[in-house]
């Protein structure tokens, strides 16, 4: 039988024209919110898996990829509002909203501020510490520095000095993958599609969620790499207690890409939690 083919298509929301991958059919819809730095690329493992399924939708978030990279505030309440119309958009309402990272951060932003969106959440390796308000700091004072690549040498005179590079950087083939599904050719060289002022407005506008945390009332899958930096054991343990019905589970071997680090950990896992929805 025959996959299901990907549609992509622009579609315009919250002012912001996002480059959406769709397989647009009448299976029950899966949102895929992926992470800094990162693109709808990323699902593209989990696309394969699930596309006969589900009606998988995996945009690129604004800011990143093939996406508008507006300068304007980035707070995850904006992200989530840009997820929140593009389901609209796409008659997609209520989705099951996978989220990696910053793409976690935005799905529970969702499920909070938009609770009727969001049939099941699933929050893959993210902390919700922070302060609560969104920082007061005009536009232009956001300095557009991205300080994670800040010192990465690029352009890149060619893709094999890019991969060179990423593998000096990243340990895990994983996480190289990730940033290299980014990577595009320039007349200059090799770069990423990812526009460093919005990472720097990214991290400039972020702000804690834990407050938040109570109000989801969908069923909830936590995931977290057990040698994560992003989500502590702890940060976890002051989490899960706070939402309702949280399932929680830890992916070994694995740091912080928990949905292809470990797959033979992962995919069952995150099987069963849909089997249950």
């Amino acid at each position: 039988m025959s996959q299901v083919p990907l549609q992509r298509s622009m579609v315009l929301v919250n002012g912001v024209n996002l480059l959406v991958r769709d397989t647009a059919t009448a299976l029950p819809p899966l949102l895929c919110l992926h992470g800094r730095w990162g693109s709808g690329e990323t699902w593209s493992d989990l696309v394969a898996r699930y596309r006969d399924r589900y009606r998988i939708i995996a945009p690129d978030q604004r800011g990143h990829g093939l996406s508008g990279r507006p300068r304007t505030r980035y707070a995850p309440e904006d992200m989530a509002e840009d997820a929140h119309q593009l389901l609209r958009a796409l008659g997609a309402a209520p989705a099951i909203v996978v989220g990696h990272s910053m793409g976690g951060r935005t799905a529970g932003f969702l499920a909070t501020l938009h609770p009727e969106d969001v049939r099941a959440l699933a929050v893959l390796d993210i902390h919700a510490d922070g302060g609560e308000a969104i920082p007061d700091v005009p536009l232009e004072q956001v300095s557009g520095v991205d300080a994670f690549t800040a010192d990465w040498p690029t352009p890149y005179l060619t893709y094999e000095d890019a991969l060179r590079d990423l593998r000096q950087r990243f340990p895990r083939a994983t996480n190289v993958r990730y940033f290299q599904e980014s990577l595009t050719g320039r007349g200059e060289g090799y770069d990423f599609m990812f526009s460093r002022w919005a990472m720097s407005a990214l991290e400039t506008y972020l702000h804690g969620w834990l407050h938040l945390l109570p109000r989801i009332q969908c069923p909830t899958l936590l995931v977290r790499g057990t040698e994560s930096r992003a989500l502590t054991k702890e940060q976890a343990e002051r989490m899960r207690p706070l939402i309702k019905d949280c399932t929680y589970v830890e992916i070994s071997d694995s740091d912080h890409m928990v949905y292809v680090d470990n797959p033979k950990e992962f995919d069952p896992a995150f099987d069963a939690w849909l089997e249950g929805l």
